[in-house]
């Protein structure tokens, strides 16, 4: 199993904070050892992903993972959410930028496997090789324009 199989996002509760509501979830992943849950906190008002808390929660089983992150308590969440809040992104842009970086990596690895494999032919493997190559090229390029530019 790899660690972006079967990624999933229970709901742990709702916190109340500055007025506002937040719908906390926690994104569970296998990671190649154990099972990882991070909490995630979104606005009730927004249709967004909302923003994550750094603090992890692993365990033998996602349902090990989801148990403790319900153990705690709303003023604990809270103060998770604070967290999360201090460290939110700042840089989108780059980020952005540089998750399709790294989804064109995982492509290219892909093609090559697949066609090293024989599931694909060589000469349309090595075609869609070289043309990942040059959008990877170009996604290099542009970094720049998104480097130290902060988003909201």
């Amino acid at each position: 199993m790899s660690q972006y199989d079967e990624i999933v996002q229970p709901h742990v509760g709702i916190i109340e904070h500055g007025g506002r509501r937040f719908s906390v979830s926690l994104r569970i992943a296998w990671d190649g050892i154990e099972y990882v849950g991070r909490l995630w906190f979104a606005d009730e008002a927004w249709d967004d992903l909302g923003i994550p808390d750094r603090g992890a929660f692993p365990g033998k089983s996602r349902d090990e993972c989801l148990t403790m992150a319900r153990g705690l308590t709303e003023p604990d969440l809270v103060k998770r959410y604070k967290r999360a809040l201090a460290e939110k992104r700042r840089y989108k842009g780059l980020r952005k930028h540089t998750e399709e970086i790294l989804a064109k990596i995982r492509y290219l690895n892909q093609v090559a496997v697949s066609m090293r494999a024989g599931l694909l032919d060589v000469d349309g493997a090595a075609q869609e090789i070289d043309l990942t190559e040059q959008q990877l090229h170009t996604l290099i390029d542009q970094l720049g324009t998104h480097a130290g530019v902060e988003q909201n």
